[in-house]
């Protein structure tokens, strides 16, 4: 089983079985305060221009996740996914987003990502 888990929102309130909790998202979420997560690395996030596009409907999922796949081959981004691996050897850890449906964010992509580091 897994350590990693995606399916919380950001906006949702914290529990002990969260471990680690982990913003993952490019861009600080309006109203959420410092205090609600434990750690913000936003490297890992889906980069500005593809979220436009994502979110307009100019890409399709397969083209999104193409894109964020290559945005995670950066030396930057394959440093952070080696460190966030770390932290779920050690323990429960929590992806966090502001996306609703974690299959349908970049969460189910990194935490894939990660995995391969564990």
């Amino acid at each position: 089983m897994s350590n990693i888990q995606i399916e919380k929102t950001v906006y949702d309130k914290p529990s002990s079985s969260d471990g680690k909790r982990i913003l993952v998202m490019t861009i600080w979420p309006r109203g959420v305060r410092k205090t609600s997560v434990d750690l913000w690395i936003k490297g890992v996030g889906t980069n500005r221009e593809l979220i436009k596009e994502w979110k307009t409907g100019k890409v399709t999922r397969a083209q999104y996740e193409k894109r964020y796949y290559g945005d995670m081959k950066g030396e930057l981004q394959q440093m952070l996914v080696r460190e966030i691996a770390g932290f779920a050897r050690a323990g429960p850890i929590t992806l966090l987003c502001s996306c609703k449906d974690p299959n349908l964010c970049h969460r189910s992509l990194l935490k894939k990502l990660i995995e391969a580091e564990i």
